[in-house]
């Protein structure tokens, strides 16, 4: 796995972590009204394995068409056109880590014609008094709009590869853990401790969005990771950590 992939991992984990109050906002009174009133924290494991483990299939198969795209237009030009998707997309995710919701809202009414799909399945496994029927439920919510998913889904298929689009979205998936585990447990907690965090979030979101300004500039230009580029002379040995 090379310095790039690497950054986008990492940069997917933060998107979940940091981007908790819009995760607690859309997931938080699922958990809560089917999973807080259980007894132990068990039930809110099984719906969470079950929402990740969905974001890990729709990771996979956004990659899957990414690697298509590549295998049917393939040379250079199709992968410095992901490589740009990537880093445009990066740009999406830092906005909503930042809080900006309007980016967030017109991206989830792209699917709001899938949720209405797949959102009455929902009721088969209500009310929940099984772990079965929670990880069920999981899997199910995890389709839930939301924007956060669907730029980290971006950033699957420009990666180009099945098995990294999983990866990417299951980092993610990991990132908003605390949060909503949080939530199953503790009602509000969650909430409160990350509207404290708006300056940590801030300086993730500057740091996201640099990382994709940087890749639309080497989509553009390959020459930006030439160790003797003006940007590898400001941050020495990058351009060895995204090589490698």
């Amino acid at each position: 796995m090379n310095g790039w992939m690497q950054t986008m991992l990492l940069a997917a984990f933060a998107t979940g972590l940091l981007g908790g109050v819009h995760c607690a906002a859309m997931c938080g009174s699922i958990v809560g009204l089917t999973c807080g009133r259980q007894s132990g924290g068990g039930f809110s494991l099984s719906y969470n394995a079950g929402r990740v483990l969905s974001y890990v299939i729709a990771g996979g198969i956004a990659g899957a068409f990414g690697q298509a795209g590549v295998a049917l237009r393939g040379g250079a030009l199709a992968q410095h056109l992901l490589m740009f998707l990537m880093g445009a997309t990066l740009i999406v995710v830092a906005l909503g880590v930042a809080g900006v919701t309007p980016v967030m809202r017109g991206i989830e009414r792209a699917g709001s014609l899938l949720w209405r799909q797949i959102q009455p399945y929902s009721s088969h496994f209500l009310p929940v008094t099984r772990r079965s029927q929670a990880f069920g439920l999981g899997m199910l919510w995890g389709w839930l709009p939301c924007g956060m998913v669907y730029a980290v889904l971006l950033m699957a298929f420009a990666s180009g590869s099945a098995a990294e689009g999983a990866l990417l979205l299951g980092a993610f998936g990991l990132g908003t853990l605390p949060n909503l585990l949080i939530l199953g447990s503790a009602a509000q907690r969650a909430p409160r401790w990350l509207r404290s965090s708006a300056k940590v979030r801030l300086a993730a979101s500057l740091l996201i969005a640099g990382v994709g300004v940087y890749g639309m500039l080497h989509a553009l230009q390959p020459m930006a990771l030439d160790p003797d580029s003006v940007l590898c002379r400001l941050v020495p040995g990058l351009a060895d950590w995204l090589r490698n």
